[in-house]
C-alpha cells in the first residue's frame, strides 16, 4: 500500500519532523517501555530517531528498522554501525515477518501517515509475540501543535484557495482524543493504556521556523513557489508577524503534544 506522507528527501524530514521525533522518542519509549532483552522493530522508522532511542538498550539482541522511503532507510544506515540494527524498506501495513516474532514493537510519529493505520495495527500486533507490549504516538493536530496551527491558520486565512487542492493539510487518522486507543482496542491488544507526551519545538528565529514548514515536506512548497511574488510576500511576511508576536526576531518555543498508547498482545 502507498504512504500518504509526501517526502521529499531525508534532510527535508529531519528539518520539519526528525528532530521533534529525536525529542518525543525518549518519553515516549518511558511510557511504552523496553523489554529487558530480546527483538524489537521499529515500524516507520524515518530517519532513525527512535531506533537510535532503542540502541541505547544494551541488553536487546536485535533491532528491525522498516520505512517506506528508501532514502530514509539509507540515512539510518549512515547513522549507526550498530551491529544489532537491521534497516530495510518497507510497508507497515504488511510488516514483511512472520507472526510472533517480537518481543516489542514500536510505531513512532507513522499511523496517521500510513494508507491503513488499523492495518498497521493489526500487522503490530501479529508480529508480537503474546504477552509481549506494542505501543505508538501520533500528534495531537487539533490543538496540540501550536506552531504549526500559527502556520497553517495563516495561511488559511490569506489564501483559502489553498484549502483542498492538498497544499494544506488536512486532519489525519488517529489524531484526535481516544482515536489511537480505540484502534488499540479493535486490533484486539488487551491491557490498553494510553496518555499525552508533551516536547518543546524549539526555533533559533524566523527562518528557522519558516523554511522547513514551506519546504521541509509535503505539498504546499510548489503551491506557493506558483504564487505571484506579490502573494508570496504577503504570505511571509503574515506568518513572520505571527511569529514575531511583536517582538524581536530570535528563540521562540511551542509546547506541542503527541497521543501514544500501549498494548499487549
Amino acid at each position: 500500500m502507498p504512504s500518504n506522507f509526501v517526502a521529499k528527501g531525508a534532510d527535508g524530514y529531519e528539518a520539519i519532523m526528525g528532530r521533534w521525533s529525536q525529542r518525543l522518542a525518549v518519553p515516549f519509549l518511558d511510557f511504552s517501555g523496553v523489554p529487558s532483552s530480546g527483538r524489537v522493530l521499529d515500524a516507520g522508522c524515518g530517519t532513525g530517531s527512535l531506533t537510535l532511542a532503542l540502541a541505547a538498550h544494551p541488553n536487546l539482541t536485535a533491532i528491525e528498522a522498516l520505512d517506506f522511503e528508501a532514502n530514509y532507510v539509507a540515512a539510518l544506515r549512515n547513522r549507526s554501525a550498530d551491529p544489532r540494527i537491521r534497516a530495510q524498506q518497507g510497508d507497515v501495513c504488511a510488516l514483511p515477518y512472520g507472526d510472533e516474532e517480537f518481543d516489542g514493537v514500536y510505531s513512532l510519529l507513522v499511523l496517521h501517515f500510513v494508507s491503513n493505520p488499523h492495518q498497521a495495527v493489526r500487522e503490530m500486533r501479529r508480529v508480537l509475540r503474546r504477552g509481549a507490549m506494542a505501543a505508538a504516538t501520533v500528534w495531537d493536530n487539533y490543538g496540540g501543535m501550536p506552531s504549526w496551527r500559527l502556520f497553517w491558520d495563516t495561511i488559511r486565512a490569506l489564501e483559502p484557495e489553498a484549502v483542498g487542492t492538498g497544499a494544506i493539510p488536512a486532519k489525519r487518522p488517529l489524531t484526535g482524543e481516544g482515536e489511537l486507543r480505540a484502534a488499540f482496542e479493535g486490533a484486539g491488544f488487551s491491557d490498553v493504556a494510553d496518555a499525552m507526551l508533551a516536547i518543546r519545538m524549539d526555533y533559533a528565529d524566523f527562518e528557522d521556523f519558516w523554511h522547513p514548514m514551506v519546504y521541509g515536506q509535503g505539498t504546499f512548497g510548489s503551491f506557493f513557489d506558483a504564487l505571484p511574488e506579490a502573494r508570496r510576500n504577503r504570505l511571509r511576511d503574515a506568518v513572520r508577524a505571527a511569529y514575531l508576536a511583536g517582538e524581536s526576531d530570535g528563540p521562540r518555543g511551542f509546547a506541542s503534544v503527541a497521543w501514544a498508547v500501549r498494548g499487549a498482545a
